[in-house]
């Protein structure tokens, strides 16, 4: 029935009634909030503390995004991530480096035998979107724009609300395991009662059935 319809000639429904289907999912929102930052010794991994994804090159040629900033180098030279994508923009370090820097705004230096000052081999950016959980996951940490989340926005490290860059750390899962396991067992019960409620209630109909 609809709002306002009649259910006699003088009276008026306040309010209408919608026969549903049930209950099911309607989606599911990722939750981009700052994990653990982990130190991991190795002067190559990248953890992004704040907002902003590492843009790194697909063999097809489309940008993806993803917060995984464990680095290393490939036969080129080039940076790339565990999947042996490159970064981008594109950094390559020499097969002479005798150490590499990454500061917090993205500034990547390297010492070179030789050099008396370290050697600039560029600057890593970061991407943020207006609705990040709009992004579309493809597997391996990755994920691609979509028209829910909006255009890249690209800048610097620690420039313009943009998160900075913490060398030889990752960032770890920002899923408290505790509380997770207490919302699960507070759901678990809370269906539980529900059941018990069910299971009453037809055994109340089931009694009045068999002695009325």
């Amino acid at each position: 029935r609809q709002p306002g319809g009649s259910s006699s000639q003088d009276t008026e429904l306040p309010s209408g009634l919608m026969m549903g289907t049930g209950v099911r999912t309607v989606a599911t929102q990722k939750l981009y909030q700052q994990g653990n930052t982990m130190q991991t010794g190795n002067s190559l991994d990248l953890a992004v503390v704040g907002r902003g994804f590492l843009q790194v090159l697909k063999p097809d040629g489309e940008t993806a995004y993803t917060r995984d900033g464990s680095l290393m180098v490939d036969a080129d030279g080039n940076l790339v991530t565990a999947s042996g994508y490159e970064l981008e923009p594109a950094i390559t370090i020499p097969s002479d480096a005798q150490s590499v820097t990454i500061g917090a705004d993205g500034t990547v230096t390297a010492s070179i035998p030789g050099q008396a000052d370290p050697v600039n081999l560029g600057d890593i950016t970061l991407a943020d979107f207006i609705n990040p959980a709009g992004l579309q996951p493809i597997g391996e940490n990755f994920l691609i724009e979509t028209a829910s989340s909006g255009t890249p926005t690209v800048g610097t490290p620690s420039e313009d609300g943009m998160g900075s860059l913490l060398q030889g750390a990752l960032e770890s899962s920002n899923v408290n395991v505790a509380e997770e396991l207490v919302n699960m067992i507070e759901s678990q019960r809370a269906f539980e009662a529900n059941s018990k409620v069910i299971s009453t209630v037809d055994q109340m109909l089931q009694f009045l059935n068999n002695n009325v």
